[in-house]
């Protein structure tokens, strides 16, 4: 399970935008309730032998939720990765018209690293800036790249996360970045399924270069589970196994990726991890790729889900 990171972007507050979410969830999603559910998944993750938890400032409690898990339990080995940039404003409220704001500065970072920091201590390995965009401010802020820098000196690796149509023109030019003469970024969490593979070939040419990269929303959001295209069925019918568990397959096909899943309940994490069983022909993985759909055709349908 070394190339499984268990998200928890689903599970730290009571709306997300995954599709076929809500009927994994109790109908009353109080804080009391997301944590036992949160606990729940953790556990059989860790049972499985997933030791990688990614979450982040944004992902409501989901970096309270994990800290007391670990607390709990008394686990040491489980890496943890978390991401600054954005903040969760809807007060637990899943009709808020606003959920999360943006704010890639110097001050934020400084303040949710501290946030972060209070809460996991010394067990975050991994520190993200939140949604990276190619026209970003972070790129011209001396100060925000300072304090990345500095953080990574102390020994927490510093990476970025992607979304949308430019992913790999961020790529390439975050990992461009350099402050002394040293790379600030040494990891890429971006998204990559059957249908968005653009990102592709940026992702791989990180990993040649010996980035880590792991690739989120390997289930487009649920799509793929809700509304499989015929030829993903049409595998995963084969196998036995359900859709979700095709899509991380062909994921994990790919030498340069490590998978994230982000399960909303138990059942939904055994399915998704009957993809390390899965050994796709060159004849299914050729299929998969031809459901890739345009970039900009894709991350438009996707901003078009509504949180729930």
């Amino acid at each position: 399970m070394d190339r499984i990171v268990l998200g928890l972007a689903a599970l730290g507050r009571p709306a997300y935008i995954n599709l076929g979410r809500v009927g994994e969830l109790l109908a009353e999603r109080d804080v009391a309730s997301m944590r036992a559910a949160t606990f729940a998944v953790l556990d059989d993750a860790y049972r499985a032998g997933i030791r990688q938890v990614d979450v982040a400032r944004s992902y409501g409690l989901s970096e309270e939720f994990l800290a007391a898990w670990l607390d709990e339990r008394g686990h040491v080995d489980v890496e943890v990765s978390s991401k600054w940039g954005y903040r969760y404003v809807a007060d637990w409220r899943p009709d808020a018209d606003v959920h999360e704001v943006k704010e890639h500065t110097a001050a934020r970072f400084r303040e949710q690293w501290a946030e972060t920091r209070a809460l996991l201590g010394d067990r975050v390995g991994l520190y993200q800036v939140h949604s990276l965009t190619v026209d970003s401010p972070l790129f011209a802020d001396e100060a925000l790249l300072d304090a990345l820098a500095g953080l990574a000196a102390s020994g927490v690796r510093i990476g970025f996360s992607t979304s949308g149509a430019e992913q790999a023109a961020a790529i390439r030019r975050a990992f461009d970045v350099e402050v002394a003469g040293q790379p600030v970024f040494s990891a890429v969490q971006s998204t990559w399924n059957v249908l968005e593979t653009s990102v592709g070939d940026a992702l791989a040419d990180a990993h040649a270069a010996g980035k880590r990269v792991l690739v989120k929303e390997t289930l487009a959001n649920g799509r793929l589970v809700v509304e499989p295209p015929a030829a993903l069925a049409r595998i995963a019918d084969t196998y036995g196994v359900g859709p979700d568990a095709v899509a991380v397959a062909a994921v994990l096909a790919r030498p340069w990726a490590v998978a994230l899943v982000g399960p909303s309940s138990q059942a939904q994490l055994a399915s998704n991890l009957r993809a390390v069983d899965l050994a796709l022909t060159a004849d299914e993985i050729a299929a998969l790729d031809a459901l890739a759909e345009d970039p900009v055709a894709y991350w438009r349908h996707r901003s078009s889900l509504r949180w729930r």
